[in-house]
């Protein structure tokens, strides 16, 4: 069993994250040993993210990746960290042996015999919601496994070019498995024979995600993403990697330890009208009560972390 999966409840962070492809063994080991520093240091529950194959490229001409499965599955094992990898057909699952936690693409999440070969492994999978498909019916994609699974959200199709992503889609697939922000793919631009992306609007999201409380953080990352083969304009760059986390592992304590507010109208009309109300707020599972009137807010600003501000 993964020792990533098991660690997802506890983690004050968890991430998949790595480069697009396999583009060389040395460069997944730089990559893997430079992300496992960074989220060792910050006490980031990791695992590190890679394709072999990118066998949903827009043109045949595109970069799919420079391995077979048996010779990236060696590469694999001569890592030093858990590996998470894509697999479209479903006799690769049995034969990645040295991969960690299988993963579902998105436009492939309908794929019964995939999910079930990915299944009979016993290994975790994280299966992508499909930018064509609503959180209801990830429901049954978990079905069909019936085994340790993720649910991935990477945006939803918005006309023909364009993904916007839903946040409630978050909540939503949290009744049916963990569920994973992806933040680069989310920011994908399909058009033309090479998918653009906007890398700058990715921790925007992954902010918002992170602090309505989702389970874990996918980010595809890359040394050099404008000379990337695959997913270089949406690939956040290994040298702003650090800050980035460090500003959303801030709100994912809040989201931590705000669990929820429960407003009781004690005073009829007091909401949004005059009058005032106890608000009761839970910091894991600690509840404190308060006494606000209406238009105040109720929790101080305290120093080196953000707070939420709640207008009565």
């Amino acid at each position: 069993m993964s020792g990533w999966y098991n660690k997802l409840k506890e983690s004050k962070l968890n991430l998949i994250a790595g480069p697009c492809v396999l583009e060389s063994k040395e460069h997944a080991f730089h990559m893997s040993g430079a992300l496992t520093e960074i989220c060792d240091e910050l006490e980031i529950n990791f695992i590190y993210k890679t394709s072999f194959d990118k066998a949903n490229r827009t043109s045949k001409d595109s970069y799919r990746g420079e391995y077979d499965l048996r010779k990236a599955n060696e590469i694999f094992g001569q890592l030093e960290c858990e590996v998470l990898t894509d697999v479209h057909e479903s006799w690769q699952p049995k034969l990645l042996t040295n991969v960690d936690v299988l993963q579902v693409p998105a436009f492939l999440c309908r794929q019964t015999n995939l999910i079930k070969a990915c299944a009979d492994t016993g290994k975790p999978t994280n299966i992508k919601k499909g930018q064509f498909t609503s959180p209801e019916s990830m429901k049954w994609a978990v079905e069909k496994h019936g085994g340790d699974v993720l649910l991935t959200e990477r945006g939803t199709f918005f006309g023909y070019n364009n993904l916007v992503v839903d946040m409630l889609s978050l909540v939503k697939m949290k009744e049916y498995a963990p569920v994973i922000f992806d933040m680069t793919h989310s920011v994908q631009q399909v058009s033309g024979r090479v998918t653009g992306g906007n890398r700058e609007f990715a921790p925007v999201l992954g902010r918002a995600a992170v602090a309505i409380g989702i389970d874990g953080l996918f980010m595809e990352v890359h040394d050099d993403p404008d000379n990337a083969p695959s997913d270089g304009p949406n690939m956040i760059r290994l040298q702003d990697l650090k800050g980035i986390l460090k500003t959303l592992l801030e709100y994912a304590t809040i989201a931590q330890q705000v669990e929820h507010v429960i407003c009781n109208d004690e005073v009829p009309g007091s909401i949004p009208g005059g009058g005032s109300t106890t608000v009761r707020v839970s910091y894991s599972g600690n509840t404190s009560a308060f006494q606000a009137d209406a238009g105040s807010s109720i929790l101080p600003t305290r120093s080196n972390s953000y707070w939420p501000y709640y207008d009565l």
